[in-house]
């Protein structure tokens, strides 16, 4: 896989993540209390909250991540393990592109 290849692919996840967290932006707005949800289901909301939160917090990590791979895509060390040096496999650069270990350090 060429490098402009990669970084595509990277930018089209920058995108999708970009998109992840709009949405989640989304869900965590506060429901207001004059909002007539009832209790059992005011509580699910606040439980459902947390956990979007959750996902929030992991998409921005995601897309800081790629946005750090993206600027070393035209480093020489791109696509090499941070961890033992090894050649990441592009298998493992297109399912995970924000990923600086390979599967073997990652385990």
């Amino acid at each position: 896989m060429e490098k402009p290849e990669i970084k595509a692919l990277i930018n089209k996840e920058i995108e999708k993540t970009q998109k992840i967290i709009k949405d989640y932006e989304e869900l965590t707005r506060p429901v207001a209390p004059d909002v007539a949800i009832g209790r059992v289901s005011r509580m699910d909301a606040i439980n459902n909250k947390s956990v979007v939160e959750a996902s929030l917090r992991q998409a921005r990590e995601k897309l800081d991540k790629l946005n750090y791979v993206l600027s070393r895509v035209d480093n020489p060390d791109f696509g090499k393990c941070v961890r033992c040096g090894n050649q990441i496999p592009v298998g493992r650069i297109i399912i995970r592109p924000e990923s600086a270990h390979c599967v073997n350090c990652a385990r």
